[in-house]
């Protein structure tokens, strides 16, 4: 008998061990968004985490990723899908979403700058679909973030020339119930944005980014008795910056811009964005990174190395669970586009087909190109790895000179390199071009046969090197350009690198099509 007990408890001890494990992984590496997923913000709903990240001028508008463990995550949706929801004809589009969960509706905020501004939209379903607008218009500034109180009164906080501002918000209409206030003013740093208001037991926390979002970004944080001050700032401020002597040397950079979420487990973590540089260059955009962090005696939080982050984390982590990958050709068979595709403003729905022709993606080349600041037949999804090769194959035969189609390495419309196919008098070209402000330089081009072409970019932190096939085994080089060029430091902006394919008939409709048979990236970091 007692052999028997010995023995039953011995099974139950290695279950409850196998839980424990179970419930617990250790180290991750960073950024747990790759490619260019700036100022995000996330909530939990049970087990479950949500993230938003800025998209600018890329449409569909807010992605929103889904994870059970804050370092595996999905893309699951959009919140702006519609040209309703999402107008981009003006200006520079999406500026930093919040997303925030209360009484089973999602609510996302954000600025739409000159295309009508601050807005949120609602769902039960993160995953969509997601409600009409709710303008606010009372507050012109960027950033904003809700605030749901325990005695049900709502905060809009944003930030405005003055500073950051606050007021209690009609959640219905997007009316304000009392009038703007500046509540805090930061530390002395530039551009005090991005806030979130947070409440610990009886302490109301302010979390804003100031510096600029750039080399000498900076996390600072106060705290108050009352949601509207006055707010008493950290005194170990910044929590979080690469700006000093502890991260000199770190190829992670320009952290700022967090958000925070307690864990189902009692941990707390940060959200906040960075980005991966080479030299004093950085080209894939801005990023979201992960850190824990805990509380001080005195009622602050503390980040791990004296508020710096790292590629590779050595902590505990929640058990990680992670998502089947994606496969990393798109054979366009499916009646809908896979999620990671977006488009250059709102498309032209007659520039693309996934049912013109089954089991291909379609371009039908408009009148706008590559550089203007319109939408032209163009697709194309961030690039996430530093390492990478991106591999196209298109059946394109232009009738005209003035057409053309091919795969792009995209910034924005003053920096980006093309490799593509057109014609001069009888002959098919395939061409390797780089425009880079107000120069637009051919370095290369080939005659072709007759017959599909696949094209090629493989990327390095330093360059990218560009070729192509007719046979998808013997590829021959076309030419190489420094990644330096199409950075955030060279052409300024907020944005990071897209790889795509697109189609134009440069001013006239393109009488040709140009079809892609399939598209595959693959990550090498």
């Amino acid at each position: 008998m007692k052999l028997k007990n010995t023995i039953a408890f011995l099974a139950i001890l290695c279950l409850v061990l196998s839980a424990q494990a179970q419930s617990v992984s250790f180290g991750y590496r960073n950024p747990v968004l790759t490619g260019m997923n700036p100022d995000p913000s996330i909530c939990r709903v049970g087990e479950d985490y949500y993230t938003v990240t800025s998209t600018f001028t890329w449409f569909p508008g807010v992605p929103i990723y889904h994870s059970k463990d804050l370092i595996n995550w999905k893309l699951i949706g959009y919140c702006l899908t519609r040209k309703t929801q999402l107008d981009l004809s003006k200006g520079s589009g999406i500026y930093a979403p919040t997303i925030r969960y209360n009484n089973g509706t999602f609510y996302m905020v954000t600025t739409n700058q000159r295309n009508g501004g601050n807005f949120y939209v609602t769902a039960t379903n993160p995953a969509g679909p997601w409600s009409e607008p709710i303008w606010v218009k009372e507050q012109p500034g960027i950033d904003p973030s809700l605030f749901f109180d325990d005695d049900g009164k709502v905060y809009f906080t944003s930030t405005d020339p003055g500073g950051i501002a606050q007021a209690e918000i009609d959640i219905k209409t997007g009316k304000f119930l009392t009038p703007i206030k500046i509540i805090w003013t930061g530390t002395g740093g530039r551009y005090p944005e991005g806030p979130h208001l947070y409440k610990i037991k009886d302490t109301y926390y302010l979390m804003i980014s100031e510096g600029g979002t750039e080399y000498g970004h900076m996390l600072n944080i106060a705290r108050s008795k009352s949601p509207w001050g006055p707010f008493e700032a950290n005194p170990d401020n910044p929590i979080l910056t690469h700006r000093n002597r502890n991260a000199q040397g770190n190829p992670v950079q320009g952290v700022g811009h967090a958000d925070w979420v307690q864990a189902q487990d009692g941990s707390w973590w940060m959200v906040f964005l960075g980005f991966r540089q080479e030299g004093s260059h950085h080209h894939i955009g801005r990023e979201t990174f992960l850190s824990p962090f805990t509380w001080s005696s005195k009622g602050w939080p503390v980040l791990p190395d004296g508020g710096t982050t790292n590629l590779v984390m050595k902590v505990q982590t929640l058990a990680q669970k992670p998502f089947e990958p994606l496969p990393k050709r798109d054979e366009f068979d499916r009646s809908t586009l896979e999620p990671y595709w977006n488009f250059l403003k709102n498309p032209d729905s007659l520039s693309w087909s996934l049912t013109d022709r089954k089991g291909w993606l379609r371009l039908k080349g408009n009148t706008d190109n590559l550089s203007p600041k319109k939408s032209p037949a163009f697709l194309a999804r961030r690039q996430q790895h530093l390492n990478s090769t991106a591999t196209v194959s298109m059946e394109f035969n232009p009738q005209a000179e003035n057409e053309e189609a091919g795969l792009t390495i995209y910034h924005r419309d003053n920096g980006h390199y093309d490799v593509f196919i057109r014609r001069k008098g009888r002959q098919r070209f395939i061409v390797l071009r780089y425009k880079l402000g107000s120069i637009i330089h051919e370095e290369k081009q080939v005659k072709l046969q007759s017959g599909a072409v696949q094209m090629r970019v493989n990327s390095t932190p330093k360059e990218y090197r560009f070729s192509f096939s007719q046979n998808n085994i013997d590829f021959q080089n076309l030419g190489s350009v420094e990644t330096r060029f199409i950075s955030s430091e060279t052409l300024g902006g907020f944005v990071g690198a897209f790889v795509g394919v697109y189609a134009t008939g440069n001013g006239k409709l393109s009488t040709s099509n140009a079809d892609v048979d399939w598209f595959e990236y693959e990550g090498k970091d």
